[in-house]
């Protein structure tokens, strides 16, 4: 078998191999290997005559939804860079990206094109109508960008992961293959098309293992299991709280009656409450680490079940060896049983972030990607999460940067000055906490701050503890000391689940 190196290269392969297969499933919808290819040439050759080529950033709001999926297909075709916003961020969020990227064009509908005023535009609607005979030849090359990931803050200077080709193909090669799928496996996502995750494990995992995929248009916990039995599905990703949402729901004696047989998810839960969950749904849980600048990171070797860790470093089913790890802290590779930070170093590793080469040279050094992240290495070259060296909230599966939001609390005119952190959350990851600093003579309401916020912000990103605050701890060169803030809620805080 060779490996592909670009996208178009994995589909087509699948496309030619299985036409009649059934590959996508959505709502009441279902579409063949055959005729996803045929939506996909037609796409790409409306994409064409709008004047769309090799090296161009095509700028849409990815709902999950056949239309949009097909659209990410046709645009890596012809060599051109896709870019795909959360539809749920706001006017100003979106307007902002997009002023950040400047695309050639950009993919929406009728409620959202008023955050796109002064931009090309394309009716996502009118793309999934087009229709075509010929399709345009395939034009990308495996080191070419194929997807610009936003990933935090969109008001101002988002970072945009810069992906290649070669990393999603191989992550689509990879899939199957760390996961122990095959054709009659149907994989099923309820994992935004903006994220990596949904696209590359999931879709083109898929389609690396000319297996099916099911496209939920969002996670329900409710009628998780229930999209489960009606299309079949056998394997499914979760991230942030996801299962333990499931798990909060209330118990049924025919909850592990359902096909699934597998969950890929990450970090690893405690060993007894990995085999709760897995007692009560009748899944197997795969436990792996990986991130938009690398879906090559790390996941549980085959026949092992290491509780409480992330596992081994991946590696590609065909050409073998292509990963390598470091821990490394002050300079230095770390012993067995020290901590420090992971650094990942293959092929999959980003080009960089768009447009901005002095956080690029910060996290790419000399070849190595360094992740931010904090692991333990532990004996037969696995490793065990400790912590985000960063400063990232990880809040229901989303990263955010609590600068933004601290910009945004900080346009209202009664706020002098805010903190935001994470703090723990009984669905693990973190909930968002702002310290508020009112103006003198103001007292605003934390429900109206919050109010405010809502305006402009994401959902996921709105504060959902507040807290009026005299004033901030400083650092003596005047930035807030946030490692002197409560890192535990402390009674004093508003909370906006108890106003419901």
């Amino acid at each position: 078998m060779t490996a592909a190196m670009t996208i178009p290269e994995l589909f087509d392969a699948a496309a030619e191999a299985v036409p009649d297969k059934d590959w996508l499933f959505w709502e009441d919808e279902r579409y063949t290997y055959g005729e996803a290819a045929a939506r996909v040439a037609a796409a790409a050759a409306a994409l064409a005559d709008a004047g769309i080529g090799h090296g161009d950033l095509v700028l849409a709001t990815a709902r999950n939804e056949p239309a949009y999926l097909f659209t990410w297909l046709a645009v890596t075709r012809l060599g051109a860079i896709f870019v795909p916003v959360n539809p749920k961020g706001s006017t100003q969020e979106l307007a902002g990206l997009a002023a950040q990227c400047a695309p050639r064009l950009v993919v929406t509908d009728a409620t959202l094109a008023g955050a796109f005023a002064g931009h090309a535009l394309l009716d996502i609607a009118e793309l999934a109508a087009a229709r075509a005979t010929q399709p345009p030849p395939a034009a990308a090359a495996p080191g070419d960008p194929a997807v610009l990931i936003p990933t935090s803050g969109t008001t101002g200077r988002s970072k945009l992961v810069t992906q290649t080709h070669r990393a999603y193909a191989w992550a689509g090669e990879g899939f199957p293959y760390w996961m122990r799928l095959g054709s009659d496996d149907r994989l099923m996502t309820s994992l935004p098309l903006f994220h990596v995750n949904a696209p590359a494990y999931s879709i083109l995992g898929a389609v690396g293992a000319r297996a099916s995929i099911v496209l939920l248009p969002r996670f329900s916990a409710s009628g998780f299991l229930d999209a489960a039995r009606r299309y079949g599905a056998t394997e499914f990703n979760a991230i942030g709280a996801m299962l333990e949402i499931l798990m909060a729901q209330p118990e049924r004696p025919d909850d592990a009656d359902n096909p699934l047989r597998l969950c890929y998810t990450g970090p690893s839960p405690p060993r007894e409450r990995q085999l709760e969950i897995e007692r009560r749904f009748g899944i197997e849980i795969v436990c792996g680490y990986g991130l938009s600048e690398s879906p090559y990171a790390l996941i549980w070797p085959h026949g092992k079940r290491p509780y409480g860790t992330l596992g081994t470093v991946r590696q590609h089913p065909t050409l073998g060896t292509v990963n390598e790890a470091r821990v490394v802290e002050d300079g230095q590779d770390v012993p067995v049983g020290e901590v420090g930070e992971l650094w990942l170093r293959n092929p999959t590793v980003m080009l960089g972030y768009w447009a901005m080469p002095e956080e690029t040279s910060e996290v790419l050094v000399d070849g190595w990607l360094r992740t931010g992240d904090l692991v333990r290495r532990e004996p037969d070259a696995l490793y065990t999460f400790v912590a985000r060296r960063k400063e990232v909230i990880r809040r229901r599966g989303e990263n955010l940067a609590p600068a933004e939001v601290e910009a945004g609390l900080a346009e209202h005119p009664d706020v002098a000055e805010v903190a935001v952190v994470g703090v723990p959350s009984a669905l693990t990851e973190e909930e968002v906490k702002a310290f508020v600093v009112p103006r003198p003579g103001a007292r605003p309401s934390p429900p109206a701050l919050r109010d405010f916020a809502e305006e402009r912000l994401t959902r996921f990103k709105v504060p959902r503890y507040l807290e009026l605050v005299d004033e901030l701890p400083h650092t003596p060169t005047g930035r807030v000391a946030k490692h002197r803030l409560p890192a535990e809620l402390t009674g004093a805080e508003w909370d906006a689940e108890e106003e419901r």
